[in-house]
């Protein structure tokens, strides 16, 4: 048996003592406050106190609540920094780390899978996993023809857990709303349970990164290791070494941070362009920095794994994405009121003063207005602040925005994104990567010309 916590009983006591700890701190904090300490002061050590408690439940669970704290983790940078760094770490730890299942589970699904000579296929296997994550964990090999691989084997029951977490999760989701300001915890929750069946399915997981590799199989900055065997509750694929993206976070030089941040958005943009898909993952746990030619730093390269979670996009990202982002840049507020209002991100029933939603997308869109941007932690706390302060006329307005289904996806991928670039504290030319790859983010020869040029 996995040692992944299975049994509903065990699992849902974890998960519920989430909600009963808040409780237990809230009336810690309303004494505090009767004592006279500032309502500041006693809620960030509020949100101190209830994170701490959080991700050591997330990462004891595994399953779908160490999923979720995973897609969590990425938004660290929106928190204030006294809250933040304490646990930093345990973040990090989220997002490499997990406790491994016992080696005889791992040869018992080998077996069970690749049959009961499953070692003739390896020269070489480490019975140590190199990696835990959600749903299942990794094991250094080489396979039989000498190539070193890495063999992802699923936890038993993982579905099962994952499900269970996930649905636990979304009824304690407003207590745990308070640790992320301006994000919605709920559609996150739903969006991951929604996704179960794709992410338990190796077989698509090795489609979308066979595409990859091969689409990437050149390319001087973009590293996707090719699918060598898959079945059930087993992949197995090319191995990578290289810096995890959480030790650049930590420890990386500027150079180091400022590469892997263009590289990040690169991948973001160019991806979907050039694959029809988008990798939905982008925690820091899923990417790599691997020294590139003899040129330095310059020359990193960016590996990229786990392709468990994507979304399809045969023609890339949408175009409206593109022109909406070009109609802000260009002060055009009744333009990107009509198509925002087009693409059902605002509603029929509702009306809004088209300049009052351009002041409400200016400040997000920032890093595309200048040549470089410097994401930080700072710019990223300002941003969840002026979304989540509810005397903000940036809260009154977004509460009356839609997310469409067909948005959703891409909206938690760029934030993510987005959240990981500001742990960096990367320097990014992100125009340059918005007009090589986003459609409609650079505008087409007028159609009105056409006519002229024939005549």
């Amino acid at each position: 048996m996995s040692d992944l916590p299975r049994k509903a009983v065990t699992r849902t006591a974890k998960l519920a003592a989430l909600p009963l700890g808040f409780a237990g701190r809230a009336t810690w904090g309303l004494g505090k406050r009767i004592v006279g300490e500032s309502a500041e002061i006693v809620g960030r050590e509020l949100q101190q106190r209830t994170a701490e408690q959080l991700f050591k439940v997330l990462g004891e669970l595994k399953g779908g609540a160490m999923k979720f704290g995973q897609a969590l983790s990425v938004f660290e940078s929106a928190l204030p920094e006294e809250v933040a760094g304490p646990y930093r770490a345990a973040l990090t730890k989220l997002q490499e780390a997990a406790p491994p299942m016992p080696t005889r589970t791992v040869h018992r699904v080998l077996e069970e899978r690749l049959g009961e000579d499953w070692r003739e296929l390896f020269l070489e296997f480490e019975d140590k996993p190199s990696a835990a994550a959600s749903i299942g964990q990794v094991h250094r090999a080489v396979w039989l023809d000498g190539r070193e691989v890495a063999v992802k084997v699923q936890y038993p029951g993982a579905g099962e857990a994952l499900l269970s977490d996930l649905n636990q999760l979304s009824r304690f989701a407003r207590l745990l709303g308070p640790l992320i300001p301006g994000m919605d915890i709920k559609p996150l929750i739903a969006e991951l349970r929604d996704r179960v069946s794709e992410e338990l399915d190796y077989g698509l997981e090795a489609q979308a990164q066979q595409v990859h590799a091969e689409e990437f199989a050149d390319d001087p900055d973009v590293v996707v290791p090719a699918v060598v065997h898959q079945c059930e509750q087993v992949l197995v694929t090319e191995w990578i070494d290289g810096v995890p993206l959480s030790e650049i976070i930590a420890d990386g030089t500027q150079e180091q941070r400022d590469r892997a941040g263009q590289l990040l958005a690169r991948f973001l943009f160019s991806g979907p362009a050039r694959t029809g898909l988008l990798h939905a993952d982008p925690h820091p746990g899923n990417f790599r920095l691997l020294p590139g030619g003899p040129d330095g730093e310059d020359d990193w390269r960016l590996g990229v794994l786990d392709f468990g979670t994507v979304d399809r996009l045969p023609g890339g990202l949408p175009t409206p994405i593109g022109d909406s982002l070009r109609m802000t840049l260009g002060d055009e507020a009744e333009a990107v009121y009509e198509l925002l209002r087009v693409e059902g991100f605002v509603k029929d029933s509702i009306d809004l003063d088209p300049d009052a939603v351009l002041d409400y997308l200016r400040p997000i869109i920032e890093p595309a207005l200048v040549d470089e941007f410097t994401f930080t932690r700072g710019w990223m706390r300002s941003q969840a602040a002026r979304i989540a302060d509810i005397r903000s006329p940036a809260y009154q307005l977004g509460k009356q925005l839609n997310l469409p289904p067909a948005y959703l996806l891409i909206h938690r991928v760029t934030l993510s994104t987005i959240g990981v670039l500001c742990q960096l504290g990367a320097t990014v030319r992100l125009r340059e990567e918005l007009e090589a790859w986003l459609p409609g983010f650079v505008p087409t020869e007028e159609a009105s010309e056409e006519p002229a040029a024939e005549a």
